[in-house]
């Protein structure tokens, strides 16, 4: 009975702790699906018009996300310049698009691997209005690896921050929007340490924290610059070859990452891609995610050398044999 009447004066303020708590929680969880029924069934997609600016420059345009992003642009009505190292393929995808979606195209070929290539850059954007830039060009492991043990290490480092890093600044000083929109294609690998690509996983993580730290610097002059994080896209780079749910064509991935412009500064672009951030950054600590990219990473490693090495004996037998 004693404790009873303790505990009767306190029943009122734990009544009200508990109440607000739980109206705290639903509002927060409504605020959350909400926010989300906004950005991934609503989304923004008449965002990204001509009306930002006749030109809509892509680095990295030959293939994959890159080549994607140009012709839903283009699509979209956008004159298009397209960046990249080949004049072949270039011209390829400059006639298709011209040919398909009626719109003037120009072309700089240059190899981003290179650092002196930028005045080149910036005599072919000046006197353009240049309404949205994608800065995707990128280039990764051909193989994961320990970092001491890459073949070349001096120049891969060098090339690896070229394209991946140097590019984004470069590209983007280059550009000088006044309005409009910037795309940083950076990876979910930047999004935490991936051992046996750690190199690419750093230059990626740069990506994001650049654009985001630009994004508030220029948000006020009505500047938009997104940092955009996909996981496995089918294309050439991640040797993809059937897409998936969780693994788009890079037409379904640049579809669904284009609604999300001007709603999310940081995005996966991507609802699949963005519940597999969830889980990775929020749910699962990231030592767990750590450890089980690298040993992903290990066995892959172990795959491709194992491959390698059998190419190599096969050669060998061919060569002896002649």
């Amino acid at each position: 009975m004693f404790a009873q009447s303790l505990l009767i004066p306190a029943e009122t303020p734990l009544f009200w702790v508990g109440a607000f708590t739980v109206a705290s929680l639903s509002l927060w969880l409504l605020y959350r699906l909400l926010s989300g029924f906004r950005i991934w069934v609503l989304g923004n997609g008449q965002l990204l018009s001509p009306k930002l600016g006749k030109w809509a420059v892509v680095t990295g345009a030959t293939d994959g996300i890159g080549k994607s992003y140009a012709e839903e642009l283009a699509r979209r009505g956008f004159a298009l310049m397209l960046i990249s190292r080949s004049q072949d393929r270039l011209d390829d995808v400059a006639k298709s698009l011209e040919v398909e979606y009626k719109v003037q195209t120009k072309t700089i070929a240059v190899d981003f691997g290179k650092a002196d290539i930028y005045p080149k850059i910036e005599a072919g954007l000046a006197g353009l209005e240049i309404g949205v830039l994608v800065n995707n060009v990128g280039v990764s492991y051909s193989y994961p690896e320990y970092y001491l043990h890459i073949p070349d290490l001096d120049n891969f480092i060098t090339n690896m921050i070229n394209v991946n890093m140097t590019s984004v600044c470069q590209v983007s000083f280059a550009s000088v929007l006044n309005k409009g929109v910037i795309l940083n294609i950076s990876s979910a690998s930047g999004m935490y340490p991936v051992p046996l690509l750690t190199v690419y996983s750093a230059t990626k993580a740069f990506v994001d924290f650049f654009s985001r730290g630009l994004q508030e610097e220029y948000r006020r002059q009505g500047i938009i610059i997104q940092s955009v994080l996909p996981f496995f896209v089918a294309t050439k780079m991640t040797r993809i070859r059937k897409p998936t749910l969780d693994k788009p064509t890079p037409e379904r991935y640049v579809a669904a990452e284009l609604s999300t412009v001007g709603l999310q500064s940081q995005t996966n672009g991507y609802f699949p891609h963005a519940v597999m951030g969830w889980v990775t950054t929020r749910l699962v600590p990231s030592s767990i995610v750590i450890f089980l990219g690298a040993r992903m990473n290990r066995l892959q490693r172990t795959g491709y050398l194992k491959r390698r090495k059998l190419r190599e004996q096969k050669n060998g037998a061919s060569f002896k044999s002649e």
